[in-house]
């Protein structure tokens, strides 16, 4: 029996055998009297385009040699952008050349934000305290961070020494603080400085008459202030016009005074009242 034949797998063509069969039919028909007029010349490759041609930035191409500038994928069949006269797939094009956000860095692919000299996805400008978004009110600015008016407020805002509340317009400073002016008053009575002095005790103010109370310097006759000369008795002070017998009403003098409850006599009334015969 005579040998069989052994037959060569056919392989892919390349690139320069496509060339040549090409070349080759084009000889071909020109010998039948037929001119094959090329579409335009490939920008890619710079070889005549005989079949399908594709149109792109004002120039022609062969389909597979319209490709990403940057990863060579071929886009004759998807979007495209352009840069600098040059294609793109969308995924290259927005990680080369869209703005960043500045939150999360990554690519702006649509609605862009510009706030506080930077970019951001709109979703991705919130306040850097709480998370929420900003709506109508905007945001307020700190050390390059944005804040809703709420948390700035509570985090930034001087506070009243008085409510603890922040201060933000109408407010006084006294007393190493800042008020609000409806809050700076008598800590005792929570009534009004009028005539725009005060009396400090402990960092808080007082009116007068509350803060000789707290010092313990009231007069026990009129239950008044005692800021000039002063009698003192029984661990209590007396203007000395108000240091008087409580029954006849006369100035008692220190030394002939006698106590009983809260009250002070002098002698003859003492004696006449509570001493028995």
């Amino acid at each position: 029996p005579g040998k069989q034949p052994h037959w060569k797998g056919a392989g892919v063509p390349t690139e320069s055998s496509l060339d040549n069969m090409l070349d080759s039919l084009t000889r071909d028909l020109q010998e039948l009297g037929i001119k094959a007029a090329p579409a335009g010349i490939c920008a890619a490759c710079r070889k005549p385009i005989a079949s399908k041609v594709l149109t792109a930035l004002g120039k022609t191409w062969h389909p597979e040699h319209f490709t990403c500038a940057h990863c060579g994928k071929e886009l004759d069949k998807g979007p495209f952008f352009e840069q600098g006269g040059r294609a793109f797939c969308e995924e290259d094009y927005h990680q080369a050349f869209s703005p960043r956000c500045a939150y999360c860095a990554g690519p702006i692919r649509e609605k862009v934000l510009t706030a506080l000299e930077q970019t951001w996805h709109p979703e991705h400008f919130f306040c850097a305290h709480c998370g929420k978004v900003f709506g109508d009110e905007g945001f307020m600015e700190r050390n390059g961070k944005p804040y809703c008016h709420q948390d700035f407020l509570a985090m930034f805002a001087p506070k009243c020494q008085g409510c603890g509340r922040p201060v933000l317009d109408n407010y006084l400073s006294a007393l190493e603080a800042v008020w609000h002016t409806e809050c700076f008053v008598c800590t005792e009575c929570m009534s009004g400085f009028a005539g725009g002095s005060f009396f400090e005790l402990e960092g808080r103010p007082y009116c007068e008459l509350h803060f000789h109370q707290r010092q313990g310097t009231i007069c026990h006759g009129c239950g008044r202030p005692v800021t000039g000369r002063c009698i003192t008795a029984a661990g209590r002070r007396y203007h000395p016009e108000h240091f008087v017998c409580a029954y006849c009403l006369g100035r008692l003098h220190k030394g002939t005074v006698r106590e009983n409850g809260d009250k002070m006599y002098c002698q003859p009334c003492y004696d006449k009242l509570f001493v028995v015969s």
